[in-house]
C-alpha cells in the first residue's frame, strides 16, 4: 500500500532524481488538505452503516428479484453477505481517500473482485448500482449537504464549514475511487 509520499518517493527513485517541481507541489497540497481529508473520511465513516443499508435497499428497490426466492439477497445470510461486502468496499474507498492513493483499494479490494463475484453468481450490474448510490451519498456527506427530503427529523450535519471549492477536489477524488470500483465490476 502506498500513500502520496511513498508514491512520490517510488516515482523519484525510478527516475533516479530528487523529488521536486510538480511532485513537491502535489505533496504540499496533500498536506494542506489534511484536515479536510480527515473531515471527509470522518463524514463517510460516521455514516457508513446508513450509507451501506440505503445503497443496498436502493439496489433492491430497482431489482426486487434480488430478494425473491432464488435471488442473490435471499435468504438472510446472502443479504448479510451483500451488506458486509458493501461495507468492505466503502471502507477501502475511505482508506484510499485518507492515503490519497488508490493502491490499497486496487490491491486489497478490487484485485479479482469481478472474477470472484462472477464465480459466486453475484449480479455485477446490481452491485455497481449500489456502489453508485454510495458514491452519491459520500459526495453529499463530504460536502455536508445531506438530503432534507429523505432524512426528515433524522437530518444531521457534520458541523464542518462547507467551502465548495475546497471540498470539490475531495468529492472528485472520492468519486474517482468509487468509479474504480464500478469499472472493476464492469
Amino acid at each position: 500500500m502506498l500513500d502520496a509520499f511513498s508514491r512520490s518517493v517510488v516515482s523519484a527513485d525510478s527516475k533516479t532524481a530528487a523529488i521536486g517541481g510538480d511532485e513537491l507541489a502535489k505533496l504540499r497540497e496533500f498536506i494542506n488538505s489534511g484536515n479536510r481529508r480527515l473531515d471527509a473520511v470522518n463524514a463517510i465513516a460516521s455514516n457508513a452503516s446508513c450509507m451501506v443499508s440505503d445503497a443496498v435497499a436502493g439496489m433492491i428497490c430497482e431489482n426486487t428479484g434480488l430478494i425473491q426466492a432464488g435471488g442473490n439477497c435471499y435468504p438472510n445470510r446472502r443479504m448479510a453477505a451483500c451488506l458486509r461486502d458493501a461495507e468492505i468496499i466503502l471502507r477501502y474507498v475511505t482508506y484510499a481517500l485518507m492515503a490519497g492513493d488508490a493502491s490499497v483499494l486496487e490491491d486489497r479490494c478490487l484485485n479479482g473482485l469481478k472474477e470472484t463475484y462472477t464465480a459466486l453468481g453475484v449480479p455485477l450490474q446490481s452491485t455497481a448500482r449500489a456502489v453508485a448510490i454510495m458514491k452519491a451519498q459520500a459526495s453529499a456527506h463530504i460536502k455536508d449537504t445531506p438530503s432534507e427530503e429523505f432524512a426528515g427529523d433524522k437530518l444531521r450535519f457534520m458541523g464542518s464549514p462547507v467551502v465548495e471549492d475546497r471540498c470539490a477536489s475531495l468529492v472528485a477524488e472520492a468519486g474517482s475511487y468509487f468509479d474504480r470500483v464500478i469499472a472493476a465490476l464492469s
